[in-house]
């Protein structure tokens, strides 16, 4: 293919860059914003897409979060690569925030007990998905499945997570919902406006160049008359 990389990145890398980005958080947020706002697409269809990929991201669907956004999306009929571009509101720097927000809130909303800490919410969700893997090796294999750690992970954890992301996943979708509207229909305006001026002057050029050489003609089929 013509734009595969020649030096293949290996896995660790990879996974570093997505933690700490080469050119640091604020220029990969940057690009996020620079890749919105040339998306061609009506500006009501791109902030949908936003409020998508955003209100997922307040969510404990981890390895779903693009699934979720383009569903959202379509769903909303939203741009569906702007929502995947809106999922890195949830990244390694905002996620603990949100899940320590969400689990506190779910477990107020729902009458449990609050006062979980980020670093027990990040080992249980380890311990959940150590668990998954290793319930589905047991189906191959002699150990015996144990589902009892995932109910408590479910009732502790996840159903908090899910049932207290949604009220700040809403208000937090729908302000970069009316805050992107605006600035990509702006956006959008002046580039159409830039667009017609580099196509206005094009004409021009190519209109006083045509003259020129009328001009230029005219003046040699003059010539050759006197000389006639």
């Amino acid at each position: 293919m013509v734009f595969r990389r020649r030096d293949r990145r290996p896995v660790l890398t990879v996974l570093s860059e997505f933690f700490l980005p080469r050119g640091g958080w604020k220029r990969a947020a940057q690009y996020v914003v620079h890749r919105l706002r040339r998306l061609p697409d009506p500006p009501h269809r791109i902030a949908r897409g936003i409020f998508a990929g955003v209100f997922i991201s307040f969510t404990p669907l981890f390895g779903f979060h693009f699934l979720g956004a383009i569903a959202i999306a379509m769903a909303l009929r939203g741009n569906v690569l702007a929502a995947l571009l809106a999922t890195f509101f949830g990244n390694p720097v905002t996620t603990p925030l949100i899940a320590l927000g969400s689990v506190e809130l779910g477990h107020w909303m729902l009458g449990g007990t609050v006062g979980f800490g980020i670093n027990e919410i990040g080992r249980s969700f380890t311990d959940a998905w150590a668990a998954i893997t290793g319930n589905i090796w047991a189906i191959f294999t002699e150990d015996v499945a144990d589902w009892r750690g995932l109910s408590e992970f479910f009732w502790n954890i996840f159903l908090p997570y899910l049932v207290g992301g949604m009220v700040p996943g809403i208000l937090i979708g729908m302000i970069c919902y009316y805050i992107s509207l605006p600035v990509i229909g702006t956006y959008q305006k002046l580039r159409d406006r830039q667009r017609r001026e580099r196509v206005e002057k094009a004409l021009e050029k190519r209109q006083k160049a045509a003259e020129k050489e009328r001009r230029r003609a005219a003046k040699a089929a003059g010539q050759t008359e006197d000389q006639a």
